[in-house]
């Protein structure tokens, strides 16, 4: 037997395909094993098992997925809090003030104006 790489998720088909394995065994009336983990009182006990598990994955990514998202509006609110703020400090002290200096804005008289390029012709 190989062994098992219990560290990713099983394939949602061989779940399926295992569910149907264990409904199918319901109609078995005579089964009986000396193996524990064969067993079919086990099995049902480890299938309720699986499914509860999926609920409170389900349910936690749900929750995830909700702060996730309250996260990212909460980001994208303080970031348009700090634009606008920028935007108060460029307005009243100006564009080449040493306050809009200090918020992150650069002074207009440090920009460097746009120069052309002299195109090189080429001699062949």
């Amino acid at each position: 037997m190989t062994i098992q790489d219990t560290t990713r998720r099983l394939r949602p088909q061989t779940i399926s395909q295992d569910i149907s394995s264990l409904h199918g065994l319901q109609t078995v009336s005579n089964y009986n094993t000396t193996r524990a983990d064969a067993s079919a009182a086990k099995l049902q006990e480890v299938y309720q098992a699986m499914l509860i598990s999926q609920q409170t994955e389900t349910e936690k990514l749900a929750l995830y997925r909700a702060a996730a998202d309250a996260a990212r509006l909460a980001e994208w609110e303080y970031h348009n809090s700090v634009l606008a703020m920028k935007e108060v400090v460029r307005g009243q002290y100006g564009s080449d003030s040493d306050q809009a200096q200090a918020v992150g804005l650069k002074k207009k008289s440090d920009r460097k104006r746009p120069s052309r390029k002299k195109l090189v012709a080429i001699a062949s």
